[in-house]
């Protein structure tokens, strides 16, 4: 069964999608004890396929709405 991490270790910029390089929002602890990073937009694409061999799933995706998609110039 595939469950949800506690954020124990939360993700950062650091962490890259293993798919593209843009920045991680999903950790997935596999099954057979790897570990696979995604951006949002790829554990959207695959999560069907990574949910069947996914031990664990930690989704942080929450934090890219907290931050408004403005600028100083778009409130005008």
């Amino acid at each position: 069964m595939t469950g949800t991490l506690a954020p124990t270790q939360p993700l950062t910029a650091a962490d890259r999608c293993d798919r593209c390089g843009a920045q991680a929002y999903v950790r997935v602890l596999l099954n057979s004890g790897g570990e696979l990073l995604f951006c949002a937009h790829h554990m959207r694409e695959h999560d069907d396929e990574i949910r069947k061999i996914a031990a664990e799933i930690q989704d942080e995706t929450s934090r890219l709405q907290e931050t408004p998609a403005t600028t100083p110039d778009e409130e005008r």
